[in-house]
């Protein structure tokens, strides 16, 4: 049995509140397919007086459950790296919705399991 999902505007609507009450405030950088499209999320923070970047995508993991993987790598990246990689994944997916936080810690404000 398949697992049930969340529209995808349903669930970008839910993290912007969640990141509003957290004092992760949140804004939409493009709007993908309200039924179905897929997420990007940009976490912006702050390295050794640097501005910083990472980026999460959601995935399945082995099992099928949904998780978050740091796409750009564990480590932080520059706003240049972060901004290739989303428009990379728009060219291949035009449904995807891509959000960003503020983020001082690269954590984002709703629950995910991070792998």
């Amino acid at each position: 049995m398949a697992e049930p999902r969340v529209k995808a505007r349903l669930w970008v609507d839910m993290a912007l509140r969640l990141g509003q009450s957290d004092g992760r405030y949140g804004v939409i950088v493009r709007k993908g397919d309200d039924d179905s499209g897929g997420v990007l999320v940009v976490l912006r923070g702050r390295q050794d007086n640097a501005e910083c970047f990472w980026v999460l995508s959601q995935i399945r993991d082995r099992d099928g459950q949904a998780a978050w993987m740091r796409a750009t790598g564990p480590a932080a990246v520059d706003q240049i790296t972060a901004d290739a990689y989303v428009a990379r994944q728009v060219k291949f997916d035009p449904d995807l919705w891509v959000l960003e936080f503020e983020s001082p810690d690269g954590l984002p404000p709703f629950d995910g399991r991070l792998v």
